[in-house]
């Protein structure tokens, strides 16, 4: 019998959130463990894994061989560029920087025509990340948390929107994470973040510096707000 492929709390979260049904495009698959996992639940029928290496996808192919899954095919490209939008509803893309997501989107415009759900989690730039999509027609619907061997992650749901401009504080505070249970840790790590960035412009004489140290003062007192409203 084969045994069940269980995955890291990072791509666990990344696999709840596929729809049951979909059909998915995994960018940057790496070694396929996403959809190898999500065709044995029988969550979804068939998957696009991609990647612009050879070895991750010969990764992939062993791992989908391991655990006897079919219906995943594997596709050399570098981001959606051999992927046509008709071919899947969901993309998942993990595990990349935020500018490298961003590209990836930019590239590929049918991303933002709300027929397509997006599921990122960039490793760096989430600020960045956030500007740019808000600005380009998509619509952050929710944010998750997760800690994986000690570190947070966000994992953003993404589908089309109105384009504006979120504030600073929305940037480095997040767009949609107040339902999550780990958003006081994640307010602490960014005021963290902040301050250090405050005092590093301090000591180069810097102007920027108190631009930041206020808005570390800002994500404080979110931060109390919230802890007070959920009883933490």
């Amino acid at each position: 019998m084969t045994r069940e492929l269980s995955l890291q709390p990072r791509l666990a979260l990344l696999a709840s959130l596929v729809p049951q049904g979909a059909v998915l495009a995994d960018v940057g698959t790496d070694h396929g463990y996403i959809p190898v996992c999500l065709r044995q639940r029988g969550v979804i029928d068939r998957a696009i894994a991609s990647d612009i290496g050879r070895e991750p996808l010969e990764h992939a192919r062993r791992t989908a061989e391991e655990y006897a899954v079919g219906g995943i095919d594997l596709r050399l490209c570098a981001g959606l560029d051999a992927i046509a939008p008709e071919e899947c509803d969901t993309v998942l893309i993990a595990g990349m920087g935020g500018e490298t997501i961003w590209g990836i989107l930019a590239a590929a415009p049918w991303t933002r025509d709300g027929r397509h759900t997006l599921l990122l989690q960039p490793q760096t730039k989430i600020e960045e990340l956030r500007l740019r999509l808000c600005e380009n027609g998509y619509a952050v619907t929710r944010e998750h948390l997760v800690r994986d061997k000690g570190k947070l992650y966000v994992v953003m749901t993404v589908t089309a929107g109105e384009r504006y401009t979120p504030g600073a504080e929305q940037l480095y505070g997040g767009l949609a994470l107040e339902r999550e249970a780990l958003y006081g840790d994640y307010l602490a790590h960014q005021i963290a973040r902040l301050r250090r960035r405050a005092e590093g412009l301090r000591q180069s004489g810097s102007g920027e510096a108190d631009g930041f140290a206020a808005l570390a003062d800002a994500l404080e007192a979110k931060k109390g707000k919230w802890e007070h409203d959920n009883g933490t």
